[in-house]
């Protein structure tokens, strides 16, 4: 009795693991506007679990995160600047994280995915429009949306920031 449990765990955790797939490479950035000018940068180290399937996108989902603190602006004082209280507050909110809602198929390649945003402990429903193409045993992952910063609590009421910010994620996925 113990070895058919046994082996039909085997079987259940063999057949869950084939859909699971691994990210081997990721850049997520983001565009604002400071004063005017376009600033931009990025965070690194993206963790995901990624089980998207195109023929099954009821049964497919996407959580995915970056740590606040990986946050890069190639500027060492704004960069420490963006994790202090006042923007992400690395300390008290270590994870920037998106979890799928739901995915509905545009044209080809093309599809939409509503997303739970969680930035500084508040989460906001963002429909983010991304490609999925797979090519042998890997598949790219791109998209791109935007928020509003003062939505998450994100520099308050600045001025000479823009309440708009542009990010764009990209994944290399092995399946």
């Amino acid at each position: 009795m113990n070895k058919k449990i046994y082996i039909a765990a085997l079987l259940i955790l063999a057949a869950t693991a084939g859909f699971a797939q691994t990210v081997t490479k990721s850049d997520v950035s983001f565009k604002i506007k400071n004063l005017g000018f376009n600033v931009g940068g990025t965070f690194s180290g993206l963790q995901a679990d990624i089980k998207f399937k195109p023929n099954d996108l009821a049964g497919s989902s996407i959580e995915a995160s970056v740590a606040s603190n990986t946050v890069n602006s190639d500027n060492e004082s704004r960069d420490n600047h963006l994790k202090s209280e006042d923007y992400f507050d690395v300390a008290k909110y270590p994870k920037i994280t998106i979890k799928s809602v739901s995915f509905k198929r545009k044209s080809g390649s093309n599809y939409t995915g509503n997303f739970n945003v969680t930035i500084r402990d508040k989460t906001k429903l963002i429909e983010i429009p991304f490609t999925y193409v797979e090519t042998g045993n890997t598949a790219q992952l791109k998209g791109s949306f935007m928020i509003l910063r003062t939505d998450f609590g994100i520099g308050g009421k600045n001025l000479i920031l823009s309440n708009e910010a542009n990010v764009s994620v990209e994944a290399e996925i092995s399946k």
